[in-house]
């Protein structure tokens, strides 16, 4: 019986690409909270995750109204859309980075992160234990 890999791993595995990105975002939020005019950015990630998990066999098919529109795709390829975040009080320079909140989503997500590591690591060791059977 053939393994659907993808279908075991779940949700897991685009978990983890989310929080790696939104990593990076943060970190980037964070070196430039001195920035003139800089605006903090973040990853919707409920709203990603549910497109990801919709574009399986349930998404819509795009259609066109004329043979010159270019084929498109309902879900996101590569990279997360990023939206800007609302400051509760913005600097007079125009930036909107609060290195407090900032340091608190980027510790927030790294604990998702290795919480979504660890189900992967143990969906792996579930499958070397059906696969050696011990």
């Amino acid at each position: 019986m053939p393994l659907n890999l993808d279908a075991y791993l779940g949700v897991h595995q685009d978990a983890l690409k989310l929080y790696a990105q939104r990593t990076s975002v943060l970190a980037n939020n964070i070196a430039n909270a001195d920035t003139p005019n800089y605006k903090a950015q973040d990853i919707d990630f409920r709203a990603v995750l549910a497109g990801t998990a919709g574009a399986g066999a349930n998404a819509l098919a795009l259609s066109t109204t004329s043979g010159s529109h270019l084929a498109g795709s309902a879900a996101a390829a590569g990279a997360a859309p990023l939206k800007y975040r609302v400051p509760l009080a913005p600097s007079l320079d125009g930036n909107t980075v609060d290195v407090q909140m900032e340091q608190a989503a980027f510790a927030d997500n790294s604990v998702r992160y290795q919480a979504a590591l660890s189900f992967l690591s143990s969906k792996f060791k579930d499958l070397m234990t059906a696969i050696t059977g011990q």
